[in-house]
């Protein structure tokens, strides 16, 4: 079933979206790198789905994004500072990771629900 956009009366395109969802879970297994591509491109696609629920999933990856990697910062700082915490950073990063696939999973699947991003 499409989705029709209420103010244009056209269909909504998620196929964007869904791609951005991808990068965003693949990720963490490319060093951030993929994740940082995927928000550029999330900046570019998200005039024509602006006042839909499409566009709450983009600001959804954007706000993922950015809280990871403030808390990667903060994190990292922190425990690079510390005796101790150099020998628990694969903990830090193993711990945001699950997060950032978590939020990118669920929001995935609100999307494929055709609701909006939490």
């Amino acid at each position: 079933m499409t989705d029709i956009d209420a103010a244009s009366g056209r269909p909504v395109a998620t196929t964007n979206v869904h791609i951005l969802y991808a990068m965003h879970l693949v990720a963490p297994f490319t060093l951030w790198s993929l994740s940082l591509v995927a928000v550029i491109i999330g900046a570019f696609v998200r005039d024509p789905v602006r006042g839909t629920y499409v566009e709450t999933h983009i600001s959804w990856l954007l706000r993922t994004f950015c809280w990871g990697i403030l808390w990667l910062v903060i994190g990292t700082t922190i425990f690079v500072l510390s005796i101790v915490g150099i020998f628990l950073l694969w903990a830090l990063w193993g711990i945001l990771t699950i997060w950032y696939i978590y939020r990118v999973v669920r929001g995935w699947l609100r999307l494929n629900d055709h609701q909006p991003a939490p």
